[in-house]
């Protein structure tokens, strides 16, 4: 029996007398899933991954656990991965390290306290955002968070990863909602961030752990924000639109004037042709969802349809607002819809796709939009591998919004090549034309292990700070190597 073995087999047996056997797992399989997550989903579900399996998934049931794993880890210098649900999609839960922990607070799931007066719900990390929003379904409030993985995604991973919903026009993004938490540094010293309205007591902390990604902190306990549901108001508006920049400048109008609906999106036609098949026309699809109290609700209606009338030289046409009422109620996945496209992948796909999610100003994002597929369509080396590009704007601000490229391909190819063939490739385009422009490089999905290497630029002179944050909190580099801040010895894998 090698060293390696002997190393695993006494971590393994060490963590097991902090817990216990059954929150300790170590088959190939559940090692083999917990290695990647749905960045490299192609390879995976082709079983070619080439990074290193982590040691054991460990499933603490309490906050006093989580310390005494951390510490156990900081101690004997084990890479630690915090997982809670599992759908990250920039390599943020690949394991970099040959000797690892993956932490799944999903057995941490207990919702902990909902407080309607005053307008707020407390949780555990594995608690699911969909049991959370349907207990409040039940006494008539939301949690206004509704991002694609709503089924499947657990608060933990969504404070962690710094998520956005398809309302987040209305409701914010999960900063937004954020009141306070609990978390754990590599230390064992447990911070619980109080639950208060506002304050200014200092810079605001919660910062530190919202969107940190696992980098300096476990989380293990959030209370956020609840909002009133008035799901009999709600009002869709579909248009079609002869260009991008005619959708963009009907959405910042929307936004300047004050405004809130809870959708407001502008498709580009290549990517409409993915959702609205059956009505784009080869257009631009632009399109708004209204809700909340009633008189909110009517004068939003207003607004937008004041801004499209400001705009009709660009608006080739209005569509039955059913549609758009259809097509959202079918945009969430579920664990199914997971399962089946990784099936889809074993069996016989060769077909695969990404996105890109970057944000600017309004002024810029045009320009970075159309600078991109400019790009591609005449530098990437596989462009006549691409069955679509196209991008959405889906989350606006009063000063600026979001583009969510979107590219697909036949992939000819090794398995194991194809992120570095296609997806990089066409993900440095449009990160570098955005840094050029001054915009964000990622607006929701983070920068987990694969835009790490733009971490620098993306932050410029205050990667001061954030750097700093990473000495302080974490000085052994134990929590989830190579995720955010760049190491060399990840190149590998990106490259």
């Amino acid at each position: 029996m090698n060293s390696d073995v002997l190393i695993k087999e006494t971590i393994v047996a060490d963590v097991k007398k902090m817990v216990s056997d059954e929150q300790v797992v170590t088959d190939y399989e559940t090692l083999y899933e917990a290695s990647s997550d749905r960045y490299r989903k192609y390879a995976k579900a082709k079983r070619v991954l080439d990074n290193p399996m982590p040691t054991a998934v460990v499933y603490p049931h309490n906050v006093n656990e989580v310390r005494d794993l951390l510490m156990y880890a900081n101690e004997n210098d084990l890479n630690v991965i915090p997982r809670s649900g599992q759908t990250a999609t920039e390599g943020g839960l690949e394991n970099w390290k040959e000797l690892a922990l993956v932490i799944d607070g999903s057995r941490m799931n207990k919702i902990i306290n909902i407080d309607p007066y005053n307008m707020q719900a407390t949780v555990e990390a594995g608690v699911k955002l969909q049991d959370l929003e349907d207990e409040l379904r039940k006494i008539g409030y939301t949690t206004g968070h509704s991002p694609q993985s709503k089924p499947v995604a657990q608060y933990g991973g969504l404070v962690a990863t710094r998520s956005i919903g398809q309302f987040s026009t209305l409701y914010g993004g999960i900063e937004d909602m954020v009141v306070g938490l609990e978390c754990v540094f590599p230390n064992g010293h447990i911070s619980r961030i109080k639950n208060v309205s506002r304050r200014a007591g200092g810079p605001d902390i919660r910062h530190i752990v919202i969107g940190n990604e696992g980098t300096l902190c476990y989380i293990t306990e959030v209370t956020v924000k609840i909002f009133k549901y008035y799901p009999e108001n709600n009002q869709f508006f579909g248009y079609l639109v002869n260009d991008v920049e005619t959708g963009i400048k009907v959405l910042r109008e929307v936004m300047t004037n004050g405004y809130r609906p809870s959708v407001a999106r502008t498709y580009s036609p290549e990517d409409a042709r993915q959702h609205f098949y059956h009505f784009y026309e080869d257009k631009c699809v632009l399109l708004f969802m209204a809700e909340g109290p009633k008189g909110i609700v009517e004068a939003t209606g207003v607004g937008i349809e004041e801004a499209v009338k400001k705009f009709q030289d660009g608006i080739y046409k209005q569509v039955d607002s059913q549609l758009i009422a259809n097509w959202f109620n079918q945009l969430n996945w579920t664990q199914q819809t997971i399962d089946d496209e990784v099936q889809g992948m074993i069996d016989n796909d060769k077909h695969d796709g990404f996105t890109t999610e970057i944000s600017a100003d309004w002024e810029t994002i045009p320009t970075i939009y159309n600078n991109v597929v400019q790009r591609i369509r005449t530098e990437f080396p596989r462009a006549h591998d691409l069955t679509m590009l196209g991008g959405h704007s889906s989350h606006s601000y009063i000063n600026g919004t979001n583009m969510y490229f979107v590219y697909n391909y036949t992939i000819n190819c090794e398995p194991e090549d194809e992120m570095k063939i296609y997806h990089h490739p066409i993900q440095a385009i449009i990160v570098e034309e955005t840094l050029k422009l001054g915009g964000s490089m990622c607006h929701h999905h983070g920068i987990g292990k694969y835009r790490n290497e733009w971490t620098k630029e993306e932050h410029q002179s205050a990667y001061y700070m954030l750097d700093s944050l990473k000495e302080v909190f974490d000085p052994k580099g134990i929590m989830n190597y190579g995720t955010i801040y760049p190491v060399q010895e990840g190149y590998k894998y990106q490259r």
